[in-house]
């Protein structure tokens, strides 16, 4: 039997579709698409459209980008009609979805920077709203994915840009399917596809059931309008995973059709946020549910929660201040409430908030529980479900409260079930991981101890034997992890590319770990947090403080340790002499706006290592983050939570999330992870031993040898094929010495392949660049290949970089040295594909203005300067060679910089100062469209 065709597999997707009632329909081009437009929107809109009218939805369609595009789709547009009347027209019924008209066609083909022809595309209402990429069995998904972006590059901007309301992609391979959605460029990145489930997260690939399932009319259409997020503030779609669409629909069905409680079971960092906000948007709407309270447990997730809130939909969530704001809030027309437990508990506990309670107690209100496994059970609950007769209660937790992990008070031990009542919906650990959706942790256990020499036993005492107090909190032990975090904290985080956090046993200990990096010398940013109560010591048997019936802030302001304060004062003012910045303990307020610092500044890479005993470990989200130093004990649902601070998704380059162990966790790392996935998850969730993945790198390394045995013998490549081979190989290479690098005890001797051998191959493997093939304008197949950059490079090579090395050459006596560092900087603007349009530039600057500059510390302001020089001159050479009037330019830059939408022909034409005509127009306007990209890429994109 013959290999399937890409043609046969398009063919078979569209009868099937035809099948579940699509019209299938020719639709050859642009025109044909805005004609076939135009009879949808009339028989969707039951009234007739005249040409002119129409050429007024078109440009009202034109408007705006992506997102934008997105919220004139759900909106209706008031039309102007030819007889001085107006009428409302609807592109997209987002409420009663399965009453849409649906279409499929296939092979459109659009004439952009390059002539395109799309797969299949999908019409909802004429628009084309789900675009489908195939390849033929065999060939690499990502391969599809690749092309998506090539057609958003070079067409989808095209004449009246409608291909820019593509809310949906699917891509497939026949054997593997998945879906992402439409946005910019600089956020769409092939970790963020994904595979459709059913509800037992059953993964569905192959093309033939997905379109059954996935692509079934109603349930696309629900999909796009219903469980599609528009976030506000990165002005970028979302879509619901499938374990997020299962949760969602199992809470709307448990509120509207019963009054029993229930809870969501998904794991840390599956995007709990997203889906308890779809889950509050649409039970806002439910006739039956007069207000949707959602409630956190600490003051600095309220405030988070609630900007993550609006930045899903802007003003979705009036922040509660203080509790007078929430009674407010109760009795007025607001909807969704974002409050902490605490606030909640003083409303309808205290006397002067009880007369305007007391008049909503009796409505049906819903209550959405996040991080439930730690905020439910205290005294706090039963308050609120005694004076809310009529609540519905669903929690939303990572790690369940099961009876093995219970903790008991003075209600007795209680599980999550008891409180909740049934799991509605379940995501664990494991599957997260298999979907790619979290990453396996790398878990290694430091501390090897040998008792001193002439004592009465001379034994190796391993990690998982140290139990003494004595031994692990002498001051020997602590200087040696700390010399062990610096001399390895670079290997881990890739050269501080990603940030660490440490957790220690108490204050106490943590004062002395910071003692300790503060007396050493090192290049790092160390900064700390931690309560000044009474102490702040791990009363909880799982290692994280529990806050059930505290008042919502982080310290205890009537039981003040005076030391720990003082202490955290002191280390507060080196936080303040490296940042600039002037936060003390004086009141609560201070120290919760530094609190508030420290989260931003961990998550945008400018502290190295944060120091905490509880803080931070549970609700705290940094992609940025990738490592955890451990000098505690950790069990059950606080060891996972902790865990999983660093194991969220980023690039290519954090291939796991590191946990460095300097206490004895093996056991409760297995016991954790048997508990919250499967008895067989431990090789699911843990990176394999060092020795495998040496083993699995050399095996790489012969295939490579296979294709190109020599470095030169890649010049030998014949084909495109052969280069893609080479290509691919090679970047498995990469993959698995991205996750080598970040064992302590990588070194090059243990494999095949010499360190120098591996920088020349990466070399030729950096050059292998795309090339375009002139007789019919096909994209090179090298397009479809993911060159993997950040995999390379360990800082990010960028003018910012590049400056701060002009500062070292400049300051250096050395001229031996002095020439290498020139070397090095002309390798990198001649080798990195961001700098090489700056090159010219960067080097004038070094030739011109280098030497003139007294303080290296001027350095980056000088270059602005120049930079400003250059940019005016370049765009004043470019208006005066064109003809073209600055201004209107301007704006065309403008827009271009700021939307990231290429500029139309008709904008570029309009910047002329005399009008061509229309040949020449052919040729005058793509140069100078040619000249903008190149003008923005030099001085814009740093």
């Amino acid at each position: 039997m013959s290999k399937q065709s890409e043609a046969i597999l398009e063919e078979n997707l569209i009868k099937q579709l035809v099948a579940n009632q699509y019209e299938r329909v020719a639709i050859k081009d642009d025109k044909a698409l805005e004609s076939n437009l135009k009879s949808q929107l009339e028989k969707h809109n039951k009234t007739t459209i005249t040409e002119t009218e129409f050429k007024r939805i078109l440009n009202h369609l034109n408007k705006g980008n992506i997102f934008e595009k997105a919220k004139i789709l759900r909106d209706k547009f008031v039309l102007p009609c030819d007889d001085g009347t107006t009428k409302y027209i609807e592109f997209l019924d987002s409420e009663h979805w399965c009453q849409n008209l649906f279409q499929v066609t296939s092979q459109v083909t659009v004439d952009g920077k390059y002539k395109n022809r799309y797969d299949v595309t999908i019409l909802i209402n004429g628009l084309p709203l789900c675009q489908i990429e195939l390849k033929r069995r065999g060939l690499e998904l990502k391969e599809a994915f690749n092309q998506t972006l090539r057609y958003k590059r070079h067409s989808h901007s095209a004449n009246n840009a409608l291909f820019n309301y593509i809310q949906l992609f699917v891509i497939s391979n026949g054997v593997n399917s998945k879906y992402y959605a439409n946005s910019k460029l600089e956020s769409m990145n092939f970790k963020q596809t994904f595979f459709w489930a059913d509800k037992d997260n059953k993964n569905i690939t192959n093309l033939d059931e997905f379109t059954d399932s996935f692509l079934e009319r109603c349930h696309l259409s629900k999909m796009i309008c219903k469980y599609i997020v528009l976030a506000e503030v990165p002005k970028i779609l979302m879509v619901l995973r499938p374990y997020q669409f299962w949760a969602v629909e199992a809470i709307i069905e448990r509120v509207r059709d019963t009054n029993k409680n229930g809870y969501i079971w998904h794991t840390t960092g599956s995007g709990k946020t997203l889906t308890s906000f779809k889950t509050a948007q649409i039970l806002m709407k439910l006739p039956n549910v007069y207000k949707v309270v959602f409630v956190v447990d600490r003051k600095d997730l309220d405030y988070q929660t609630t900007k993550e809130f609006n930045s899903f939909s802007d003003g979705s969530v009036d922040g509660t201040d203080n509790t007078k704001a929430l009674v407010k809030q109760f009795s007025d027309e607001t909807r969704l409430i974002v409050t902490t437990i605490q606030k909640l508990n003083t409303a309808i506990s205290k006397k002067q908030y009880l007369a305007q309670m007391e008049k909503i107690k009796d409505k049906n209100i819903v209550f959405i529980f996040d991080e439930c496994h730690r905020s439910q059970f205290g005294e706090t609950h039963l308050n609120i479900t005694k004076f809310f007769p009529k609540n519905q209660m669903i929690g939303f937790t990572g790690t369940p409260i099961f009876v093995d992990n219970a903790t008991g008070n003075k209600l007795g031990k209680r599980t999550t079930k008891e409180l909740f009542d049934d799991c509605l919906h379940k995501y664990v650990i494991t599957d997260a991981i298999n979907d790619d959706n979290v990453l396996k942790f790398s878990v290694e256990y430091i501390g090897k101890y040998k008792e001193k020499e002439g004592s009465a036993t001379n034994i190796d005492i391993e990690v998982e034997s140290i139990d003494t107090k004595e031994l692990l909190e002498s001051q020997e032990r602590l200087e040696k992890i700390v010399d062990y975090i610096l001399a390895n904290h670079g290997r881990k985080t890739h050269s501080k590319e990603f940030t660490a956090m440490m957790t220690v046993s108490s204050v106490d200990m943590l004062i002395k770990y910071y003692e300790a990096f503060k007396a050493k010398e090192h290049n790092l940013k160390i900064a700390t947090i931690f309560s000044y109560s009474a102490n702040e010591d791990d009363k909880d048997a799982n290692g994280v403080i529990t806050l059930d019936d505290a008042d919502g802030s982080f310290v205890d302001e009537e039981h003040i340790n005076v030391h720990s304060r003082e202490k955290l004062d002191e280390f507060i003012s080196d936080y303040n002499k490296m940042f600039g910045s002037k936060f003390s303990t004086k009141d609560s307020q201070s120290f919760y706006n530094y609190y508030n610092d420290i989260s931003k500044k961990v998550k945008n890479k400018e502290i190295d290592i944060l120091l905490v005993v509880n803080m931070f470990l549970t609700g705290f989200d940094s992609k940025t983050l990738n490592t955890l130093y451990v000098d505690k004990n950790l069990k059950y649902h606080g060891l996972i939570q902790a865990f999983s601070r660093t194991n969220r998704i980023l690039n290519e380059q954090k291939s796991q999330g590191n946990i460095v162990c300097f206490r004895n966790l093996k056991k409760n790392t297995d016991d954790a992870i048997a508990l919250f996935s499967n008895k067989d998850a431990k090789e699911i969730i843990l990176m394999e031993p060092y020795e495998d993945y040496v083993s699995s790198f050399n095996e790489k390394y012969d295939v490579l040898k296979t294709i190109v045995p020599t470095v030169d013998s890649v010049n030998d490549l014949a084909n495109e094929e052969e280069k893609l081979e080479f290509v691919k190989a090679f970047r498995e290479l990469l993959r698995i010495k991205n996750i080598l690098g970040g064992f302590s005890d990588f070194k090059w001797s243990d494999l095949k392949m010499s360190e120098q051998e591996f920088e020349d191959y990466m070399s030729k493997y950096l050059d292998m660049k795309p090339t375009v093939t002139p007789n019919d304008e096909k994209v090179s197949i090298l397009n479809d290949v993911d060159f993997e950059l950040e995999l390379i490079h360990k800082d990010e090579i960028n003018v910012t970089y590049i400056l701060k090395l002009l500062a070292q050459y400049k300051d250096s006596d050395d001229e031996e040295k002095k020439a290498e560092q020139r070397t090095n900087i002309t390798n990198m603007l001649n080798n990195n594909p961001q700098l090489r349009s700056k090159r010219e530039l960067i080097e004038k600057f070094i030739n011109e203005n280098l030497l003139k500059i007294d303080d290296s510390d001027d350095i980056e302001e000088e270059f602005e300067k120049f930079w400003d020089v250059e940019k005016e001159k370049a765009f004043e050479e470019l208006c005066v060679v064109e003809n073209i009037n600055n201004d209107e330019m301007k704006k065309v830059i403008d827009t271009y910089v700021y939307d990231g939408r290429k500029p139309l022909a008709n904008d570029v034409a309009h910047t002329l100062k005399i009008k061509p005509k229309f040949l020449e127009r052919k040729k005058i306007v793509p140069r100078i469209l040619d000249k903008i990209i190149g003008f923005v890429d030099k001085f814009y994109e740093r």
